[in-house]
C-alpha cells in the first residue's frame, strides 16, 4: 500500500490499433495492441509526473489481465484497487485511425460490451483504505453502463464524500460501450451533481449542456469549482475559480491522439496536486495549470498507444521551455 493521493477508478484494457491508416474495420489487415482505457491512462501519467496514483477497477484471470496488473506495477501504479473475475475476460477494444492519426473506436470483436471484467467491480470489495489517504477521485462515465461496476462508482462516491475526497469526471462519452444508449445521459447527468472538477469534449458539452462555454457550465452545475472543455487540436476553454479563458493547442507532429485527453487531466491534476486550490488564484496561475495540462496531452500524440507514449515532468518542462512557456 503506497497511500496513492489519486484514485483512478473504471476500466484498464487493450486499445488494438490499426496498423494500416485510412482504412475501414474490415479493411485492416493486422492490429497492434497498447495498454490503455481513460482511468488507467491517468494513473499511469500522474505517477511518470511524479504524483501518486491508484487504479480501482476490475480485470479478468487471463494473460491480458495479468499483463495489464504487470504494467501498473511497472509503471508504480498502486494496484491494491485491481479485481480478477474468475470467467470475464480482459476487455479489448479495436481502433482505426485516420491519415492524420484521429481514432474512432471499432468494436469489441466477438464478444457483448457487457460481457468483459470490468463490467463486474464488485462494490462490497473496494479497500476503503485508499479513499482514507486519497486526495483525489477521478471518474470516468463508460463503467455506468454496466449495473454492477454502476454500484461499485455509486460506493466509491460515498467513500469520497466521507473522507472528503475531491471528485474529477472526464464524460469520455463513446456510445458502443452502452448496451442501452437511451439511460446514458440521465446516468451521466446524474453523477456530474457529485463532481468538483469536470472535464469535457466540446461534442460532449453540446450534447450534455447543448453549450460549449465553460463558464456557463460550471454556473449550471453550481457547485463544481472547475470545468474545462476540450476541442482536439483547436486547444480548450476553462473555467477555473474565479478565472475564464481559452487557449490554443501547441503545435505538435501527432502520430496517435489515443490518450491524449488523459494525459490532460494528468498534468491538471498534477499541478492541482502540487498547488492546491491556490492553482487558480490569478487569471495567469490558472493558465498555466491549463497550459501544463495540455502540454501532457500533445506530448502524448507523439507516439503510439496512451501510456507508452506519455511524458516525464522533466520532458514537460522542456517541451515547455522550448515553446517559450516555461
Amino acid at each position: 500500500m503506497t497511500n496513492p493521493r489519486v484514485l483512478c477508478l473504471g476500466e484498464i484494457l487493450f486499445d488494438c490499433l490499426a496498423d494500416q491508416l485510412g482504412r475501414s474495420l474490415e479493411d485492416v489487415e493486422s492490429w497492434t495492441p497498447y495498454p490503455g482505457g481513460a482511468p488507467a491512462n491517468v494513473a499511469c501519467a500522474l505517477v511518470k509526473l511524479g504524483t501518486s496514483a491508484g487504479f480501482v477497477g476490475c480485470v479478468g484471470e487471463d494473460e491480458a489481465g495479468n499483463k495489464l496488473v504487470q504494467l501498473l506495477q511497472d509503471v508504480g501504479v498502486d494496484n491494491t484497487g485491481v479485481q480478477r473475475h474468475p470467467t470475464a475476460p480482459t476487455r479489448q477494444v479495436y481502433v482505426v485511425r485516420s491519415e492524420s492519426g484521429e481514432r474512432e473506436f471499432a468494436g469489441f470483436g466477438e464478444l457483448d460490451t457487457t460481457k468483459f471484467a470490468d463490467a463486474y467491480l464488485d462494490a462490497s470489495t473496494l479497500p476503503t483504505s485508499l479513499f482514507e489517504n486519497a486526495d483525489f477521485l477521478v471518474l470516468g462515465t463508460l463503467e455506468l453502463a454496466y449495473p454492477q461496476t454502476r454500484e461499485a462508482i455509486a460506493k466509491a462516491l460515498q467513500l469520497a464524500e466521507q473522507y472528503d475526497v475531491k471528485i474529477l469526471v472526464d464524460v469520455n462519452w463513446r456510445p458502443m460501450f452502452w448496451p442501452d444508449q437511451s439511460v446514458a445521459l440521465p446516468l451521466i447527468q446524474n453523477l456530474l451533481k457529485n463532481v468538483d472538477f469536470l472535464k469535457i469534449a466540446k461534442e460532449e458539452a453540446e450534447l450534455l449542456f447543448n453549450t460549449t462555454d465553460a463558464g456557463a457550465i460550471t454556473h449550471r452545475l453550481d457547485s463544481v469549482e472547475g470545468v474545462l472543455v476540450t476541442d482536439g487540436g483547436k486547444g480548450c476553454s476553462y473555467c477555473l475559480g474565479e478565472h475564464e479563458g481559452k487557449l490554443p493547442a501547441f503545435s505538435v507532429k501527432v502520430q496517435d491522439t489515443t490518450g491524449a485527453g488523459d494525459g490532460f487531466v494528468a498534468g491538471f491534476i498534477h499541478q492541482v496536486s502540487q498547488y492546491g486550490l491556490k492553482s487558480f488564484a490569478t487569471p495567469e496561475s490558472a493558465r498555466d495549470v491549463v497550459k501544463y495540462a495540455s502540454a501532457v496531452g500533445a506530448l502524448t500524440t507523439l507516439n503510439p498507444g496512451a501510456i507508452a507514449a506519455q511524458p516525464t515532468a522533466s520532458e514537460v518542462e522542456v517541451f515547455l521551455k522550448e515553446k517559450g512557456e516555461f
